[in-house]
Parts: C-alpha cells; structure tokens; sequence
C-alpha cells in the first residue's frame, strides 16, 4: 500500500492525504459541534429541523464539506500541475529548478493561510443560504471552523512539507549554496506549528466550559420557574382567576431583568409582559417538542435562552403560560469572546518571544558556522558560552567541538598540502633534470665556440701589431669581431640564468614561496624554458599567442602558477597518446580585470567520469606519467595563491581546455 501510494504522482499523493484528513477532521467536528454548542434535542436531522432550517443539518453539512473539497481539488490541481510536470520532464536549467524549489517551499504555507479563512467563508455562507440562522450561530459556528480550520492546516503543512521534501532534496544537489534562498524564518515557522495547538486547545477548553456553564445554569433556572409555575398553580386553584393572578403576582419572581412571563391564549396570540415577540422556533419547539421534555422550550440554534410552561383551565379554554429566560446574555457573550482575543493575542507575543529565545540561539551557532566558512584556511577561532544544560547547550558544546576539529583538519590540510606540493616541485626537478642538461649543453658548446673564435682574434690581433701593412680598419675589424663574440657570449650566458632562475624557482620548498609582482611575458618566458626538452621529445609544438600587454603584472606565487601551467600543458601532451606533431595552444588575454590563460589541446578528450571528479578529487589524467600533482591541487593553488578560479570545457574526439582566471 505505501509503495502504491509512493509512485503516485506528487499532486495526487497531496489531494489524497487532504481529502482523509478532510475526512477525519469533518466526521469529528460533526458530531461534536451540536455538543458545544448546546443545540435543542431533538432538533438535528428531523422534520423540525428541515422546517426551521430549510435543510437537515447533515445536508448543510455535506455541502459544506462538499464545497471546501472541491475548492481544494481545484487549488491542488492548478498549483501541483507544475511539479508533476516537473517530476515527469526534469529539467535541469537553472531557471526551472529555482521555480519549483520556490513553489515547493512556499506551498505549505500558502495553503496553510488558505485552509483558515476559505472554510470559515464557506459555512458562513452555507448557513446564510440554507436557512434563516441568526447572526450569533453563524459567528459561534465560524469561530469553531477556523479553530478546526487552523487545526487541519496545521497537520497539512507536516503533511505536505513531508510529501515535497524529496523535490526540496532533488534540486538542493542541483543547486550552489548561493542559489538556495531562505525567505521564512524558524520563529515565523515555529509560531506557525505550534500556535494551532494552542489556539484550538484553548477554544476548545473555553467552549466546554462555556458548554457546561449554560447547561447547569439553564438547569438551575428551569427548576427554578418550574417551581415558580407549580406553586402558581397551587395558587389558582384556590384564587379562581388564573390570568389576573399570573400577571399581578408572578412578576416578582424574575431571576434577571431580561427575563419575562409568556402567555399564549387559546387563539394563538401570545402576550409578554415586556412586549418582546417570541421567536418562531420558540413557539414551534414549544407546541412540538417540549412535552416531550418535561415542558422545557429552547430558543434557536446557538440562542442561550431557554422557556418552561405550564397549562391553566380557565372558562373551559387552555392556557399556556410560561418564563422566558436567558442563560447567558449577550454582553457576557462579547466580554468573554473579547477576554478570549486579548488572551490569544498574550499568548501569541509569549510564544513569540519563547521561539525568538530558540531560533536566537541556533543563529549563534549558524553565525559561528558562516564565520568558519568565510574565514576559509584562517580560521576565527571563538567558542560560544554553554548557558544551558539542555539541547542548545549540547548544540553549542557541538559547535566548539566543531571549531576544534575544523582547526585540526585545517592544520593537518596545511601540513598535507606543503608535503604534496614540495613532493610535485620534486617530482617535476627530477622530470626537468634530462631537460636542464639538454638545454645547458647548447649554450655552453656555443660559448666554448665563441671563446676559441675570440681567442682566435686575440692572437690574430698580436701578431699584427708593429706589422706596416695593418691598418687602422683592420684594427677595427678585428675589435668588431671580437665585439660580436662577447655579445654571443652575454646572450648565451643570460639564457643559462634564465634556464637557472627557472629551475631554481621549481626547486625551492612552498615555505620559501613568495608573493610578488611578475609580468605575463616573464611567466610565459619560464614555461617556455621548463616545457621545451618535455615537448621536443614528444615532437608536440606550444603556440603561444598573447592577446594582451605582454608587460601586464600579476601578484602572485610566480613559481607556483608555472608549476600549475607545466601541469596542464603536460596532461595535453598525454592526451595525444604518443602522437606527434600535435599542437597545444598558450593564449593569454585580459578580460573583466582578469587574466585569462588558456591550455588547448586538441586529443581526444574527457570522458563524464573523469570530468565529474575533477576539482574535487586527487586524480591524474596521464595515467602512470602523472607527476600527482593532479588537477585538483592545481584548482586548490589557483584558488589560495591567486584567488582565482579554473574552468575547463572537453569533447569527446575534439580535445579540451583549461582555462586559469587570475584577478589583476
């Protein structure tokens, strides 16, 4: 049955549960609303009833019932249609999932504002349109409804926030933190579950009370003129004249002002000794049902006033004579209803401030948690006061615990991370040392060639000295040439430093890194160097292209970014598999005062596995030549050197792209 009930869709899952909870609250309440409110016996669903009322009380009911079901069907099946449609298509853009999460989340409450008023609306109006009801029914009756009203939207919104819980946890993994908006706070939430209770606990207690207190009185006061009616007769019989009698003695017997005597003639006339009209349920319930009750007469539905008879002979004709009696007037009715509001409105600023209390606490926590995520590596170290020995105080000792294993973890994460990126600068020094060999010998052969031409020219330059056919622009020439060696050996001697400066700066342990102004053309410059002997063996060439001042500074860890660039261009050239005289494309642009740097290959690409770990796992994509650095410390070095981000987009057989976002 519940995996039936689970592959429902979600709106029928939702019109369900409201229509067995709509149920279960009607069937109660209909059978205690003529309880509380004292209707006369004898006067629900009869032919009274339908008389007084136009229709029985339960057909009143029914289309109540009937009215705020389909109402609610209706709601359900306009505002649900787009979260079925959700569920069945999936759409994955940002827009549609920022849609139906806000739906999800502010559904509940919508509902729950709607479940109180519409009820309340439709009995009113049911009652108006099915009957001559007096005012104070339609006000007694709309009190209990939005009690009951108040009660079902509170077990609803568990309900359903239940019900959408799965969505909410759906498009949470679909979402950034930033994107996940919470616009209803706990307070607000916590006032809006628990003050239902309250609120029906309290009507409900009132209205028992209010219940029983005219019951007993209206017992007490019928005894009472019964008594009254009974010695009056005892009276008559000895004085003769019975309506002369009752009219001039038993006036003095009123309990209250409001109360009067009542005689009905054999005509049908009634006569009152305050002139009020009786009512026509009154009158009927008296010639219809009060035999049946020992002479009792009540006043309409939810009319706390109540009558007792007696009958006279008096010339061979019947007369009815009677009290009529007030249990509780209608002033008392409006003080306690006014006692009533001022009571809920102090217990609401209670429960306000109560819940205020809580959620306080809890932000404490919250507030510390978002400083630890703001504080990044540097952790804010601040422990919150255990105030209390309840929950919040073990949320709170929680929370420091928290606090001292982050900074563990941190410092752990701190000593992990040097130990792996000094092991990458020394993997890659071994990688370099070939290289470094390769690159030096070039240079030092030419310097070697450009010392034997200059001694050359030194010993040519001797031997013409005192010689008559040497002239002065042969001198010249011979100091030409020797210029031009010196300039080769200068040239070949700043590119030894370059190539030392290079490898020096990939030697040195993360400790000695420094954070420094370098310019694009230098960074591009060590690359070069570093990359050369790697990508001559693998017959790769590196097409650089900048796209912007050449001269533009960055601030940063200068060896630390060329590591991470070496790291991409290396992962190009694995990508080729063993392929030559493929190309990997450098371009360096500036765009929104950021430097852009791309690495383009053009392999064979990613595939979606690999793709979904990457930033987030220690992975290599060159297989057993990775180094181990990995994309991921790259990302993590981007982002505590520079501040700065990488991206990257990769199609299978096409190649792929690193992108490194650096802020100037």
């Amino acid at each position: 049955m519940k995996k039936f009930f689970n592959n429902m869709k979600i709106s029928t899952q939702m019109t369900l549960s409201f229509c067995i909870l709509l149920i279960t609250i009607c069937v109660v309440f209909y059978f205690i609303l003529p309880n509380l409110l004292n209707y006369p016996p004898d006067t629900i669903n009869t032919q009274f009833d339908k008389e007084v009322s136009v229709l029985y009380y339960c057909f009143q009911f029914l289309i109540a019932f009937l009215f705020i079901l389909i109402l609610f069907i209706i709601y359900f099946k306009i505002k649900l249609t787009k979260i079925d449609r959700w569920e069945k298509d999936k759409p994955t853009d940002q827009k549609s999932i920022l849609e139906i999460r806000k739906l999800c989340l502010s559904f509940p409450y919508k509902l729950y504002i709607i479940l109180e008023i519409f009820p309340v609306v439709i009995v009113s109006l049911v009652l108006q349109l099915t009957g001559s009801h007096p005012l104070i029914l339609i006000f007694k009756i709309g009190i209990l409804v939005f009690s009951f009203s108040t009660l079902l939207s509170s077990f609803f919104l568990i309900i359903s926030k239940n019900l959408l819980y799965p969505i909410l946890k759906e498009t949470s993994d679909l979402l950034s933190i930033k994107e996940q908006k919470y616009n209803l706070g706990l307070t607000a939430k916590l006032i809006f579950q628990i003050f239902p209770s309250i609120l029906v606990t309290a009507l409900l207690i009132a209205l028992i009370g209010y219940s029983r207190l005219t019951v007993d009185k209206g017992d007490f006061l019928n005894t009472y003129y019964k008594k009254v009616l009974s010695d009056a007769h005892l009276e008559v019989n000895m004085k003769g004249d019975p309506l002369e009698y009752i009219k001039s003695n038993l006036a003095s017997s009123y309990i209250s002002s409001s109360d009067f005597l009542f005689i009905e003639y054999p005509d049908g006339t009634v006569y009152t000794t305050n002139g009020t009209e009786l009512s026509h349920f009154f009158v009927k319930y008296m010639h219809e049902l009060s035999p049946s009750h020992n002479n009792r007469v009540y006043e309409a539905y939810t009319i706390d006033a109540q009558g007792v008879i007696d009958t006279f002979e008096y010339n061979g004709q019947t007369y009815t004579v009677g009290f009529y009696y007030e249990i509780v007037s209608p002033t008392l009715i409006y003080y306690f209803l006014l006692s009533s509001g001022l009571l809920f409105l102090f217990n609401l600023v209670i429960l306000f401030y109560i819940t205020k209390s809580v959620t306080s606490d809890i932000q404490k926590v919250t507030d510390g948690l978002n400083q630890i995520i703001q504080s990044g590596d540097k952790l804010n170290y601040s422990k919150l006061p255990i105030v209390s020995n309840d929950e919040l105080g073990a949320l709170a000792i929680s929370f420091n615990n928290i606090q001292d294993l982050t900074k563990s973890n941190i410092e752990q994460l701190h000593n992990s991370q040097e130990t792996l990126m000094e092991s990458e600068r020394l993997a890659s020094l071994g990688q370099l040392i070939g290289g470094i060999a390769h690159n030096l010998k070039t240079p030092i052969m030419s310097i070697s060639g450009a010392l034997e031409g200059l001694s050359n020219l030194i010993k040519e330059y001797d031997d013409s000295i005192d010689d008559p056919e040497v002239n002065s622009q042969d001198h010249h020439d011979i100091a030409k040439d020797m210029s031009d060696w010196i300039f080769k050996i200068k040239t070949y001697t700043e590119y030894m430093s370059d190539i030392i400066t290079a490898v020096k700066g990939q030697a040195v342990t993360l400790s000695e890194a420094d954070s420094v102004h370098f310019s694009l053309d230098e960074l591009v410059k060590r690359v070069n160097i570093l990359m050369k002997h790697e990508l001559k063996n693998a017959i790769i060439y590196l097409n650089i292209s900048m796209k912007t001042d050449e001269h533009t500074k960055i601030n940063g860890d200068i060896n630390s970014l060329v590591q991470v660039i070496n790291n991409m261009i290396s992962n190009s050239i694995q990508a080729y598999n063993g392929q030559t005289n493929k190309n990997i494309e450098l371009i360096l642009e500036t765009k929104n005062n950021n430097v852009l740097i791309h690495v383009k290959d053009y392999a064979s690409g990613m595939p979606k596995k690999v793709q979904e770990k990457l930033f987030k796992e220690m992975i290599t994509t060159k297989g057993k030549n990775g180094t181990g650095l990995g994309l991921y410390m790259s990302y993590s070095t981007i982002k505590a050197h520079f501040n700065g981000n990488i991206t990257f987009e990769s199609e299978l057989g096409k190649g792929t792209t690193f992108t490194i976002i650096l802020p100037l």
